[in-house]
């Protein structure tokens, strides 16, 4: 199905991890012009530039948690190609092990809420920015299920995640419709959310070798199986089209086979003679 993204420009941040590596490969295949953002991992980013060889890619680093570094690398995106059409914000962080509120520095806290959503608040921001001038532009935030579930021992990244996946959303999908209006031609600007739930990408890998989690993560799916990062890049691919998601807007979007959330207990926990 034709998308009509060939030629447009889109920022991918955090492109140098797992789902943002193949969102960037997938818009690639698609003919766009990419801005691939990384914080620590240039290595990686330069892997996926190499491997992108076709593709006319800027590759730039940037802490989005600072104002200056955000609006930096709107500036080179708009240097290199002129303007922004689509800003996929997935750059964030997660602590890998689980850490009960009682135990959770504020510390973490910080951290957390600063990498995921403060990030995501200034790169949109300043995305925001171009829209305003160019009057057309979309966006795509990547969330997560605890955004809708939540998650035991991650109440700082399922906060962070909520805040994107809702409030957000919802706010923005009517701010940039001012921004960029509808008009006879044009759609008007969007704003779209994607919740991934479980995914095999490297920072997951270690605890999806183990049986017992990857039978609780699936035990709630339609779908039992653990996604994988292509299922997460077409549906950015798909949203990101204002021709095929033209009257698509403020949506917060589950990718994770039909998940209604995750059991709290195992069933040799439950002691039926209490219940």
């Amino acid at each position: 199905m034709e998308t009509e993204l060939a030629g447009k420009v889109v920022i991918v941040t955090g492109a140098s991890g797992g789902i943002g590596s193949a969102i960037a490969r997938r818009f690639a295949g698609e003919g766009a012009k990419l801005v691939l953002h990384y914080r620590r991992s240039r290595a990686q980013a330069g892997e996926l530039q190499h491997d992108l060889a076709d593709a006319d890619v800027l590759v730039a680093g940037a802490d989005l948690t600072r104002e200056a570094d955000a609006r930096r690398l709107l500036n080179m995106a708009v240097k290199r190609f002129g303007r922004v059409d689509t800003l996929i914000a997935n750059a964030g962080s997660w602590e890998a092990r689980d850490i009960p509120l009682p135990q959770m520095s504020l510390r973490q806290w910080h951290a957390t809420l600063e990498a995921v959503l403060t990030s995501t608040f200034l790169s949109v921001r300043e995305f925001f920015k171009c829209v305003a001038r160019q009057r057309r532009g979309n966006a795509v935030l990547i969330a997560s299920t605890a955004a809708v579930f939540g998650e035991a021992g991650h109440a700082d990244y399922a906060s962070a995640k909520a805040a994107m996946a809702y409030g957000l959303t919802r706010t923005l999908k009517n701010e940039i419709a001012r921004l960029a209006p509808h008009t006879k031609d044009y759609c008007g600007g969007r704003v779209n959310c994607i919740c991934p739930g479980w995914t095999l990408i490297p920072r997951t890998a270690a605890k999806l070798k183990n049986a017992a989690t990857v039978r609780k993560i699936t035990a709630t799916m339609a779908l039992p199986q653990v996604a994988r990062p292509d299922d997460i890049a077409n549906l950015a691919v798909y949203l990101a089209s204002d021709k095929l998601a033209r009257h698509i807007t403020g949506q917060t979007i589950l990718a994770a086979g039909g998940m209604e959330g995750r059991w709290l207990w195992q069933p040799g926990e439950v002691n039926p003679d209490i219940v």
